[in-house]
């Protein structure tokens, strides 16, 4: 058993709330958001620029990069000031969607999205720290749904403003509206006071070797899943190589890792029981999530013929169950002081139907209904691990918490969004794809069709191990 408690803290008042509230909430949203927002667009992207099968990296090359920023966004936090560093992930971001705004190509703009990922990994992680920093432990529940209830909520609505966007004008608008909402959160955040650097110790060195070898082993490892398969062999010597080669790097990046006394990655947290389950379980919950959210869009317009705005919205029950399900393990959390629980019945309501959707016809209503079910169960893991790694962390290494569940997600949603493409792509032939995508023979359309239903049941039982997992986080008291 492993507790935390803390004495008695002075309120937060509401108007500090309402300050913080105003800075960091415009940065989590639009971290959240470009996560998922051109779901429902990859359709008309492909379509405008060619090579569907390799669509799945706008999302995958967004994700990896948020990934490998993540935990050098922390340690930077922590040792330079959370504010400062916020405001020059948010100058990042702006630059990279300017790039992705100018596309002229598919890998342009995955090259371009890896550029707005290199600073969008530190929105949500900055702005997470920056709550610590500011709202003391016990009372971070109090506030933690409304800002659980941004990034779920930014999480889907992506999708649907991107299905009405893609509708009526051109996909390159979903990026040219970040350029003035970044200045606009940067000028919110400069209003924040500085703050100090947390522990200077706890942040020194940068670790640039780590850096480096996570991202290459990150990056080798995900298109290997993606292009296996389908752009060669698995059994290939390409193939082989790609595993052989990604295997020593793994090898070489841990040891030096073990060997630093402050690593790139956050192993000292890593190390306690609770933040380790809490972390495989937020790897497992987003690999799921992030595939549903990334490709049921998706399967609605090839397998179901639907429109993006229509796809988009038939997201919305999701939108809705996540943020109830989110709000209301806030308020549970509140009462209990204990962030340890609801996770492990939150996902076993989202396995149950994510295998029904894998089962059975997805009709209008099934799919709205079983999407709103999976976002209740959803809903109850972010604001949670947020709240139980910080706890666990303590104040002299926000940074590094809010990094280590940054890290967490973004390399679950990376992971879940290259394997659930390279399961769905691998399935079926480029000829079936390229009808689906065209409005094709039924034919074809019912062998995409049997492959969107084989990949959610698998992200059903990858979130039922999920709720497993969950069972394993020691209990934590705030």
């Amino acid at each position: 058993m492993q507790t935390q408690s803390a004495p008695a803290e002075t309120p937060v008042p509401l108007r500090v709330f309402a300050r913080l509230f105003g800075a960091v909430v415009l940065p989590m949203f639009l971290a959240a958001v470009d996560q998922t927002l051109l779901a429902t667009a990859t359709p008309a992207i492909a379509r405008d620029l060619g090579d569907l099968h390799d669509s799945a990296w706008i999302a995958v090359g967004y994700l990896l990069a948020s990934t490998i920023m993540a935990p050098l966004y922390g340690r930077l936090g922590d040792r330079y000031g959370r504010r400062d560093t916020l405001v020059g992930a948010l100058a990042l971001f702006a630059l990279g969607s300017l790039a992705c705004t100018a596309a002229g190509g598919m890998w342009w703009l995955i090259a371009a999205r890896v550029l707005q990922g290199l600073g969008g990994g530190g929105l949500m992680v900055m702005s997470q720290a920056l709550i610590g920093q500011i709202v003391p432990a016990r009372q971070r529940p109090r506030f933690q749904a409304w800002f659980g209830m941004v990034f779920v909520f930014a999480s889907v609505v992506g999708p649907v403003l991107g299905g009405l966007v893609v509708s009526r004008w051109s996909w390159r608008w979903l990026f040219a509206v970040n350029l003035p909402l970044a200045a606009l959160a940067a000028w919110r955040v400069r209003t924040l006071p500085r703050g100090d650097a947390a522990d200077a110790a706890a942040a020194h060195g940068h670790d640039a070797p780590g850096v480096v070898l996570f991202a290459l082993t990150a990056a080798l490892s995900l298109l290997w899943l993606t292009l296996a398969g389908h752009r060669f062999g698995w059994t290939s010597t390409t193939s082989l190589a790609m595993v052989a080669v990604a295997l020593v790097l793994g090898a070489v990046l841990l040891r030096r890792e073990r060997a630093l006394q402050h690593p790139f990655l956050p192993l000292e947290l890593l190390r306690l029981p609770a933040v380790a389950w809490c972390g495989a379980t937020v790897v497992l919950f987003a690999a799921a999530m992030f595939a549903l959210v990334f490709f049921l869009p998706v399967y609605l317009q090839l397998g179901r013929h639907g429109s993006a705005a229509h796809a988009g919205l038939l997201l919305l029950p999701l939108t809705v169950g996540l943020v109830v399900g989110a709000n209301a393990t806030g308020r549970l959390v509140a009462r209990s002081g204990r962030p340890d629980q609801p996770p492990r019945y939150g996902l076993s309501l989202a396995a149950v139907a994510l295998l029904t959707l894998g089962w059975a016809p997805a009709g209008t209503w099934l799919v709205a209904s079983l999407g709103l079910i999976a976002g209740l169960g959803f809903g109850s893991v972010m604001p949670t691990s947020q709240l139980l790694v910080q706890a666990v962390a303590g104040p002299s290494r926000l940074g590094a918490a809010a990094a280590t569940v940054s890290l967490a997600r973004s390399s679950g949603a990376s992971l879940g969004t290259a394997v659930f493409g390279a399961l769905v792509f691998g399935l079926v032939s480029t000829a079936d794809l390229q009808a689906a995508l065209h409005g094709g023979d039924a034919a074809a359309v019912g062998r995409v069709t049997h492959a969107f239903h084989l990949a959610f049941g698998a992200a059903g039982a990858l979130t039922l191990l999920a709720a497993w997992v969950s069972t394993r986080v020691p209990r934590v008291d705030l």
